[in-house]
């Protein structure tokens, strides 16, 4: 290929450290695996595991017949994996193999048991295809987890990637044109825990495209594509490849597609990002960028009827594939 490739990774967290579309990188980050240890409060780009998003009261109520503490850090929840989640830890990588016929970038990684909390020792896969379609740089990712160890028969598991996305890489996301396949959204408590129902969101309409202001709208929340749980297997990769978010920006004229085989995506608008100026990379501040997170639902390993989104059995494979497209037109 003549073209060098858009993305570019790090070990560390397994990260995406860079997409440039047209010349821009549209996702934040840093120079170096330094900055990152040093400054990325934010997650940027980071593999996010054992369990992505919350989990209420940082404690798993009920799994191999017993609880599990977690780090509560974030108020009195766990938030995406702990204190040292997998988008801090140095994945073994990158190597180059074959991927369903195509060159992939692999990073593995083998969580220990007990690692922040979480019962039984897992490993995980995460493989990321770059390809030109015509004028567009489409990135997949696919990541997979196995209960390697002996010491328990099932675990919890909830990986996502944690891409902030910025389509001008001007200072915020101001004018980002969003449209979001459902409105329907898990709603929540003010820790970020759902209480039970799956509601419309106020003032999103499914496919309809909204701009994003200088500080409206304010989301950070669960959205919803699958609310029929008891159908949404532990490895989605056989789920076809569903289109759950578009943006667009009149500056920059870039376009992005994500697509999931996920059951839920959280879409965060960026409001708690404070990242200094460092190495020559300007201070990033609330709404520097917008996440969107593909998973299972929050908390599910501590709703009964959710909890099977979530639990993954020794001799099973989690897995899942999200897909980001882009282009400038």
């Amino acid at each position: 290929m003549s073209t060098s490739p858009a993305a570019k990774f790090l070990p560390l967290g397994a990260i995406i450290q860079e997409f440039r579309i047209n010349g821009t990188n549209i996702v934040q980050g840093f120079p170096t695996a330094e900055l990152y240890k040093k400054h990325n409060a934010p997650f940027f780009g980071e593999t996010i595991g054992r369990v992505a998003n919350r989990v209420s009261n940082a404690k798993i109520n009920d799994l191999n017949g017993k609880s599990y503490q977690l780090a509560a850090n974030n108020g009195p929840n766990s938030l995406h994996g702990g204190d040292q989640g997998w988008g801090k830890r140095e994945f073994d990588g990158p190597s180059t193999v074959e991927r369903n016929g195509k060159e992939a970038t692999l990073f593995k990684y083998v969580s220990a048991d007990g690692e922040e909390g979480y019962p039984g020792t897992v490993e995980v896969k995460v493989w990321y295809v770059q390809e030109k379609e015509r004028d567009k740089d489409v990135l997949h990712i696919e990541f997979e987890a196995e209960l390697i160890g002996d010491e328990v028969d099932e675990t919890a598991a909830n990986i996502t990637n944690h891409s902030y996305f910025n389509l001008t890489g001007g200072p915020t996301i101001e004018g980002t044109e969003v449209t979001l396949i459902t409105n329907k959204y898990q709603v929540v408590d003010s820790g970020g825990i759902p209480t039970g129902p799956i509601e419309e969101y106020p003032g999103v309409t499914p496919n309809k495209a909204f701009t994003l202001g200088e500080k409206e709208p304010d989301i950070d929340d669960c959205f919803v594509v699958n609310t029929d749980s008891s159908s949404i297997p532990i490895d989605t990769r056989g789920l076809s490849l569903q289109k759950i978010a578009s943006f667009y920006h009149p500056d920059s004229k870039i376009h992005l597609d994500i697509s999931s085989t996920e059951p839920a995506f959280q879409y965060y608008t960026g409001k708690y990002i404070e990242v200094p100026a460092v190495d020559g990379v300007p201070a990033r501040g609330a709404r520097a960028g917008f996440c969107v997170e593909p998973s299972r639902y929050v908390n599910a390993i501590n709703v009964p009827e959710y909890k099977s989104q979530v639990v993954l059995k020794k001799g099973e494979k989690y897995g899942s594939k999200i897909t980001y497209r882009a282009w400038a037109a």
